[in-house]
Formats: structure tokens, C-alpha cells, sequence
């Protein structure tokens, strides 16, 4: 049974902070009614799997080599939906590389493939003689008043966040997004792995249109950073754009409270109910 506690799904019996996987074995993992989606409760939302992906990424990474290449891309296909059942994680390097490598994630389940990510991992050196970026910053989290997105939305995931921020018109805000939910249980997960995690609530979180009027899912969705975030909170500055023949774009920039470091796009299917 889930309870409504401070803002966020928790377990019956369960105490302290919970977790959106729990591993079953080396490559097969149970989501738990965190993972509940929005467009239906029964189903994963694809913000903790697009995470689960990312931190299995840089933990294969880790097995390999010995150095810290940073996941500077990751992009995720959404190949079909998702019952609230174990997944398998399948895994391979699709180009090698001493400074550069191209690395390829597919979520299973029941012998069908229903996410396929593919990261480059890239070298770290020191240029922080040239670091900068002319994106604007948008207000901190403690300037923003609380938002729920459980208001728009049902299921587990949109329930285990905490989110501050501002709508400035249908398809426009600025939100802060953070959780005390592991991503996977006993696991720590890099700052990376656990903001990708979340990502993908962009999409939902300022609709141009309510979702009882039209739906409006993505098919995919493309992560750059530029720098590892820093802290709890991830902010988005997002656009949501739908145009005239079904298709739509979500745009965000994504921050941490010391400014921007990335973008996150999301490919929709835009259709009335």
C-alpha cells in the first residue's frame, strides 16, 4: 500500500528512504511502486529506467577500465511501454576507445527490447581555465514556491519527487526537481546517473494542453552535460512546443544550483484524445 508522505510516495512498512529498483541478480532488476507512470499507474515511467541505464553504464565502465570517463551524451529510445515487472540490462561497447567510447544499454523485458540507450563516454582534462557558458540562470529552488505534480499527474514517480517553481504560460517554466529515493536500493549512483533519473519529468511537468484533451508522450529522449551536476536539486528551464501535424518537441536546459550544465530533448507524438 502507498501513503502520501511529505510531498512523496512511501511504502507501507517501510522507513526512511526508498528506492525505484532492487537488483535481482547482475543484469535483472524488480521496479517498486515508485516507478508508477503517468499516463498509467500500472506501467514504468521511463525517468527511473533511463537512470537505471546510465548508472549500469558507468558501473560497466568502472568493471572495464581503470580511468573516469564522463558520460557527455546519453540518448534513449522508448521502444514500447512497460509493465510494473522485472527488467533485464543488456550491455556492449560499440566503439572502444582509450579517450572515447560509444556504449550501448537495451532494457528488456520478456525477450523484447522496450529502451535502447547509447552513451559517449569522454575523457576528462583539466579546462576549467576555459570554462563558461552564456546560458542564463534561473532562480534558485528556495525562491520558487512549491509545486506538485501530482496535481496533473498519477502513479508512483511523480509522487516520490519534491519540486519548486514558476509557470510562466502553457508549455513554459522553470522547476527544480530532487529526491531522497535511491535509484537502485544499496547502490550509490554518480550525480549523473541519479539526474538522469529524473529528466524525463520535463515533459510533464508544464503541459501546453491538459492531458485529459490531448495526449502527448515522447518517443525518445536526448541528454548533453557539459559538466557533472552538483548538490540535490536539478533545475529546468523548458519549452514545450507542439506543432500543426502531431509532432512536438520539449526543450530544457538543465542546472544545478551553480548554474547551467546540459540540455535534455524529448520527441513527442502529439494526439487528441
Amino acid at each position: 500500500m502507498e501513503l502520501i508522505e511529505e510531498g512523496r510516495v512511501v511504502v507501507e512498512g517501510q522507513r526512511g528512504p526508498a528506492a525505484y529498483f532492487e537488483r535481482e541478480s547482475a543484469t535483472r532488476f524488480r521496479p517498486t511502486p515508485h516507478v508508477g507512470g503517468g499516463w498509467n499507474p500500472d506501467e514504468q515511467h521511463i525517468a527511473p529506467a533511463i537512470g537505471l541505464l546510465a548508472h549500469l553504464i558507468e558501473r560497466d565502465r568502472d568493471q572495464r577500465r581503470g580511468d573516469d570517463l564522463a558520460i557527455s551524451r546519453l540518448s534513449c529510445d522508448i521502444l514500447g511501454t512497460l509493465p510494473l515487472e522485472s527488467i533485464e540490462i543488456e550491455i556492449d561497447v560499440l566503439r572502444p576507445g582509450r579517450t572515447i567510447e560509444l556504449v550501448e544499454a537495451r532494457l528488456v523485458h520478456d525477450g523484447r527490447c522496450a529502451a535502447l540507450a547509447r552513451a559517449w563516454l569522454v575523457g576528462r582534462h583539466d579546462t576549467r581555465g576555459y570554462a563558461g557558458t552564456p546560458l542564463a540562470r534561473i532562480a534558485a529552488p528556495d525562491d520558487l514556491p512549491s509545486r506538485d505534480p501530482g496535481r496533473l499527474w498519477p502513479g508512483g514517480f511523480v509522487r516520490s519527487v519534491e519540486a519548486r517553481g514558476a509557470g510562466d504560460a502553457p508549455g513554459r517554466a522553470t522547476f527544480w526537481i530532487r529526491t531522497d529515493v535511491e535509484l537502485v536500493a544499496g547502490e550509490a549512483a554518480s550525480p549523473t546517473a541519479r539526474m538522469l533519473g529524473f529528466v524525463d519529468i520535463a515533459n510533464g511537468v508544464t503541459p501546453r494542453v491538459s492531458a485529459e484533451q490531448v495526449f502527448f508522450p515522447n518517443l525518445d529522449l536526448t541528454a548533453h552535460i557539459f559538466r557533472e551536476p552538483r548538490g540535490e536539486w536539478v533545475g529546468f528551464d523548458t519549452y514545450v512546443s507542439f506543432g500543426p501535424d502531431g509532432l512536438g518537441l520539449t526543450h530544457s536546459v538543465l542546472h544545478d544550483t551553480t548554474g547551467p550544465l546540459g540540455a535534455v530533448e524529448q520527441t513527442l507524438t502529439v494526439r487528441p484524445r
